[in-house]
């Protein structure tokens, strides 16, 4: 058998990132060769996360990725299982890595991301790297949700980690300042859709059907009732509907009023908060 010197496991514990003793097992059962038992470890960690699947897991944070020049962004809601962990740099990076993945060479299906070459290190998977910071962490992951978007763009992610917000717009008005306060404000006050048009149907006919029968229960004269209900539903999409949302940082003003002088149009976006559908 290979010597298996404190200079080989000292290499291994850098690469790795894992406890002292766990890389010299590893050597002695790879006769000393560092990229098998690197390997050997990985495994290790895929069986670890086989052990920890069935574990809650309730904690988590946003990863993003935004690449101006080519026109593209991610968003990533990793889940962990608690709170220390998602606030750790190496799952902040790892969340942000596959965001990054996402962005410039995958699809955004979350079914099979985790099996694709990893854009910066085609020796991996998405799903290697996870096994790696599960590995060194010890806490069971997983990719849960994966957004993608092409054209302009902005991202934004909450201090917390736990809320983020992409959008495309169109137009070459608009700063990244306004594009950001733009996202901060989809962040605070979570609209459905982009302008009315954007909201399901039903939805919209089943609230009018609401607002219809509780205007005729007030006893309002039926003359009325059309025109009460025109100002009802005006007040409730302007709760729901982005464009038409009181902006945060200006309350006085809509969200459409603010971007009209811009020159910029909001094409769609994406809201994500950790553990919310």
């Amino acid at each position: 058998m290979a010597e298996i010197t404190a200079a080989m496991v000292m290499a291994l514990r850098q690469r790795s990132g894992l406890p002292m003793m766990d890389c010299k097992k590893a050597l002695q059962e790879t006769g000393g060769d560092e990229d098998q038992a690197m390997e050997l470890l990985r495994k290790r960690g895929a069986a670890a996360a086989e052990k920890k699947a069935g574990r809650t897991m309730a904690e988590g944070r946003i990863g993003s990725y935004l690449d101006k020049e080519k026109a593209v962004a991610a968003l990533v809601e990793m889940q962990c299982e608690t709170a220390p962990v998602s606030n750790n740099p190496e799952f902040k990076t790892l969340a942000d890595n596959i965001a990054k993945h996402a962005a410039l060479a995958g699809d955004a299906n979350v079914e099979t991301i985790g099996s694709e070459k990893f854009i910066d290190d085609q020796g991996k998977t998405v799903q290697d790297l996870i096994h790696d910071v599960l590995n060194r962490i010890r806490e069971n992951m997983k990719i849960a949700r994966v957004a993608r978007v092409a054209g302009r763009s902005a991202v934004y992610v909450h201090h917390n980690g736990r809320i983020g917000v992409m959008l495309t717009v169109k137009g070459e008005g608009g700063d990244d300042t306004l594009l950001n306060d733009i996202c901060m404000h989809i962040a605070a006050m979570s609209p459905l859709a982009v302008n009315r048009e954007q909201v399901p149907a039903d939805l919209v006919a089943k609230e009018e059907e609401i607002a219809r029968e509780q205007i005729l229960a007030s006893g309002k004269p039926a003359g009325l009732v059309d025109k009460i209900l025109i100002g009802k539903m005006k007040r409730w999409f302007s709760e729901r509907v982005l464009i038409e949302q009181p902006f945060v940082k200006d309350d006085k003003k809509s969200v459409g009023k603010i971007l009209e002088p811009a020159g910029v149009e909001i094409v769609t976006f994406t809201r994500m908060q950790v553990g919310e559908e």
